[in-house]
């Protein structure tokens, strides 16, 4: 799973409008045929990028290529159940990329377009936001 190898602060506050206006940067393809781009914003763990890594890399083990374009470098906090409130913050659980419309996620290269798409569309399922196909063509 993906995770940040050092973090100045374990817990991060809440940030305001942090979901708001659209991607400036990361918006075009880079480096592969085809990808996967937001449409909407939110956050996704490094658990979900953990499984929409698994199935395209099943699909591009015999010749093709993947890059993963986010990283999940926010940590997120849960308190355990049956908790009152008024207790502080809870422990970090986890990292998370947020996510803004226009943002490419995945990208892919090196394989046949029904195979890449299909690849695509399985990973889209992986994800909680919602996402469009892309390709160079």
């Amino acid at each position: 799973m993906f995770f940040p190898k050092k973090v100045k602060y374990r817990k991060w506050q809440r940030l305001r409008g942090q979901f708001k206006g659209v991607e400036t940067r990361g918006t075009n393809l880079a480096f592969g045929a085809s990808g996967i781009k937001s449409l909407a914003s939110g956050q996704i763990t490094s658990e979900q990028i953990e499984a929409c890594r698994k199935v395209l890399t099943r699909y591009t083990a015999k010749g093709g290529k993947m890059w993963i374009r986010i990283f999940p470098d926010q940590p997120y906090t849960q308190k355990p159940p049956e908790v009152t409130m008024g207790a502080g913050k809870g422990d970090p659980v986890g990292y998370v990329a947020v996510v803004k419309p226009g943002r490419v996620l995945f990208e892919i290269d090196g394989l046949p377009k029904e195979s890449a798409s299909e690849a695509l569309r399985k990973a889209q399922a992986k994800l909680p936001v919602k996402t469009k196909l892309i390709s160079r063509e």
